[in-house]
């Protein structure tokens, strides 16, 4: 049996995976990645790209090519409920941003630009930019069994074509591998929720919607027909490509029996839904699914850690799946190369799952809120079971009558679709992320309070656990963000204009611990970055002599004040308690 020794082992080449094996490749990690399939996603299944993700992407050099194959932000501007697309629209709201209140919100919060990247599209650019860094995989190989003991995990693997089997001997391994994994019962992670909450069809079309949507560009259009009161409508429109590539989603009971998927019975479905028959449709692909609400208890077991879909799994409200694993990635990646590379102790990847199991949870849980958040725009329009089309239609007619009844039903619809900013416009639960751990080192003052809603809203903030705010600066007279002069894999230490000696003072803990640790300044002309428009002093929270470090994962791990005689000390003792080593007192002791 042919064995294959490499330092880490990505199992699955999905979101996580791929992306995981793309940072690794950039650092410089030699992985095997492994997936059962064939190849990436063929179908589009998750698509909705946020802010922090597109940074990920910008860290990794491959942005722009992720937005090439994506649907842009201007597009994604509205949810629609309507009887169909042809017939009454119900309800309009301002999505993903896209309200002239909620706009600025938006661009001042990241460089980076959402957009609508669906799996399918997005999953073969991240894999290009692996493969272009070194990076090996092999696709059509399954890993049978997984193990491991205080040095290294072993994995079987068995290539599903020709029938051979494969030992790896990995330092570290990463379960990436979906929703049915494999790594996760063979290595005791235990998940607590709760699977099989509902029941789901996707049914990816090609249909030519542009007169419907054109005046309405959105994501999601959502059709709720009289006489179908299932959950939350008759069908659930999901752009892939405006305007002629759809996934239609729609949900059943499985008590009732197994829905019809039939070519014909899809076909009928949809033209029930646009409401038009003049339009030619091509089914080309059908898949169930089913809403699951769990997270794992830890994401770490010894050598070997879970991510993306394998560690938390929720329905797709939000839009937070793939965001999610993509970065378990960013966190998890430059962990594994500094202990690897020997710059960091290996308790330095406790801290992955104690920063991102809680971010775990709380996706999970504010996905399947907002599921629920749904049901009171179908109780708004008041269709119920066994009502017929008929019925629904009067149903729909007294909503917008001039009657005492069609007041309160219209408010009553108001008030639901605004509850669905929880969903469509959550920047906070999108960017807010905050990490408390030991590779964060908190200072003495108290986090800024909150001013608005925290789900609704970003809070940009320099205290350690936050990712470093963005602000525009002028850096050798190009537009850069703060965000472009951290992470790609290094720590880097922000100051300002009177922050000159933190150069020497890095230079040396550096040299101490066999790190490179940047220094940029912002602040005037004469700084490496000018901050022509004021917005990081605003945003700082330090003295112009004061030092913010970043870690590479663009999150801010220490901040200090000023730059006084123990500056350098505490920067050491800093670093050292990120990256898990002993402190310098314990290391005199030891020498004494």
């Amino acid at each position: 049996m042919k064995t294959i020794e490499v330092p880490v082992l990505v199992v699955g080449a999905g979101p996580a995976g791929l992306t995981a094996t793309a940072l690794l490749a950039t650092y410089g990690v030699r992985t095997l990645t492994i997936t059962k399939y064939a190849g990436t996603a063929n179908s589009p299944r998750a698509h909705i790209t946020n802010q922090r993700t597109m940074e990920v992407f910008r860290d990794l050099g491959i942005e722009e090519r992720v937005r090439q194959v994506a649907t842009p932000h201007a597009l994604m501007s509205h949810c629609i409920w309507a009887t169909s697309f042809a017939g009454t629209e119900i309800a309009r709201l301002h999505a993903w941003g896209g309200s002239e209140q909620r706009q600025a919100d938006y661009a001042l919060a990241s460089p980076s630009q959402m957009c609508n990247a669906p799996q399918h599209l997005m999953e073969p650019e991240i894999l290009a930019c692996a493969r272009e860094r070194g990076a090996e995989f092999l696709f059509n190989t399954e890993l049978k069994q997984i193990s491991q003991d205080a040095n290294h995990v072993t994995a079987i693997l068995q290539d599903r074509i020709t029938g051979e089997t494969i030992q790896v001997k990995a330092l570290y391994a990463i379960g990436a591998d979906g929703g049915a994994s494999t790594v996760v019962p063979q290595c005791g992670f235990e998940m607590q929720g709760e699977m099989g909450l509902g029941a789901a069809v996707n049914c990816w079309l090609e249909v030519d919607l542009a007169q419907y949507c054109e005046q309405r560009p959105g994501t999601l259009y959502w059709m709720t027909q009289p006489g179908n009161n299932y959950w939350v409508g008759s069908g659930t429109y999901i752009c892939v490509r405006p305007w002629n590539e759809w996934v239609l989603l729609f949900m059943y009971d499985p008590a009732e029996g197994e829905p019809d998927l039939s070519e014909e019975a899809v076909i009928r479905r949809a033209r029930a839904t646009i409401g038009d028959d003049s339009l030619p449709i091509k089914v080309k692909a059908v898949s169930k699914w089913q809403i699951n609400h769990v997270a794992a208890k830890t994401m770490r077991k010894g050598r070997v850690f879970i991510a993306g879909d394998a560690a938390h799994r929720h329905p797709p409200a939000n839009g937070l799946g793939t965001n999610t694993s993509i970065q378990d990635a960013f966190n998890l990646a430059w962990k594994l190369a500094h202990v690897i590379r020997g710059n960091a102790d290996d308790a330095l990847l406790d801290s992955y799952s104690a920063e991102r199991q809680p971010v775990a949870r709380k996706v999970v849980d504010r996905a399947m809120k907002s599921v629920r958040n749904m049901l009171p725009i179908a109780k708004a329009l008041g269709f119920e079971p066994g009502q017929s089309e008929a019925q629904g239609w009067e149903n729909v007619d007294e909503l917008f009558s001039d009657t005492e009844r069609g007041r309160e039903r219209r408010h009553a619809l108001q008030e639901a679709v605004e509850l669905q900013n929880y969903q469509f416009n959550c920047h906070g639960v999108e960017l807010g992320q905050f990490y408390e751990s030991a590779a964060v080192v908190p200072d003495e003052r108290p986090r800024e309070p909150f001013t608005r809603d925290p789900e609704l809203y970003y809070h940009p903030s320099s205290a350690p656990g936050s990712v470093v705010p963005h602000a525009w600066l002028e850096h050798h007279k190009q537009r850069v963000s703060t965000l472009d002069l951290v992470g790609h894999g290094r720590f880097t230490l922000l100051t300002g204009v009177g922050g000159e000696a933190w150069r020497g003072i890095a230079a040396r803990v550096g040299k101490q611990l066999g790190i490179e640790i940047d220094v940029v300044s912002i602040g005037g002309p004469n700084c490496d970055a000018h901050d022509v428009y004021g917005t990081w002093q605003s945003l700082r929270d330090t003295t112009d002599a004061g030092a913010v470090l970043v870690r590479p994962d663009r999150f801010v791990c220490w901040r200090r004040q000023d730059c006084s005689t123990d500056a350098e000390h505490e920067l050491s003792e800093a670093m050292r308690g990120i990256l898990g080593l002993q402190s310098s007192g314990a290391d005199r002791r030891q020498a004494a």
